[in-house]
């Protein structure tokens, strides 16, 4: 016998506001017949064909450490640096910029959404396309 990973949960502090966030970043929608509205607790957005659900979660206190569990993002139609200042354009933050830390064309840059939630941006399908071997 074995699991599968119903969802992904994120603790934050306003549900609505942040499922809205990523909703629009990772071109999600809404539960059809369950709507996130303002003021909503818990706020589920899933991808296009249904292979991922997010569902943020209300909670009192506001984070104090590292993420244990985060998302790496790759870019499928831009490059990595188009994907972060897009990102930063609707409200990301650089944390840390780990490109070429393993040699050319390797790494990642580190951001925050706008709870402080950690993510990581990957270079984009068409750079790695790219890469010979």
């Amino acid at each position: 016998m074995t699991s599968r990973i119903s969802h992904t949960s994120i603790d934050c502090r306003n549900a609505y506001e942040l499922s809205e966030w990523w909703r629009q970043l990772l071109d999600y929608v809404d539960v059809a017949d369950d709507p996130n509205e303002p003021g909503h607790e818990e706020c589920m957005i899933l991808a296009r064909d249904g292979s991922h659900h997010v569902l943020f979660i209300e909670v009192p206190e506001a984070k104090t450490v590292k993420n244990r569990l985060h998302f790496d993002l790759r870019p499928t139609d831009r490059t990595q640096q188009e994907e972060v200042d897009r990102l930063v354009g609707v409200g990301a933050t650089v944390l840390a910029d780990r490109r070429g830390q393993y040699g050319p064309g390797t790494g990642w840059v580190t951001m925050a959404d706008p709870e402080g939630n950690e993510f990581c941006v990957l270079r984009g399908d068409g750079e790695l396309a790219a890469t010979p071997g």
